[in-house]
């Protein structure tokens, strides 16, 4: 799939997954936080874990958009 983003676009995109990276780098330092204590609320990681996994889809659709396609 080739779409062309205009500048406004691009800069929404870049603004977008620059927020995404800095939660999903905060949900890392909450998770190992939370892991380290004892007992910790598995619950609570496990969900933190599966929130870190929907950021990480969002952040690679957004990478996919503002790469070019290469061909090889």
């Amino acid at each position: 799939m080739n779409i062309t983003l205009d500048e406004e676009q691009t800069a929404f995109l870049t603004e977008k997954l620059n927020h995404l990276r800095s939660e999903h780098r905060d949900l890392d330092d909450v998770i190992g936080r939370l892991s380290q204590e004892v007992p910790f609320d598995e619950l609570q990681v496990r969900r933190l874990k599966k929130r870190k996994l929907v950021l990480k889809d969002q952040i690679l659709k957004i990478e996919n958009l503002l790469m070019p396609d290469i061909i090889a």
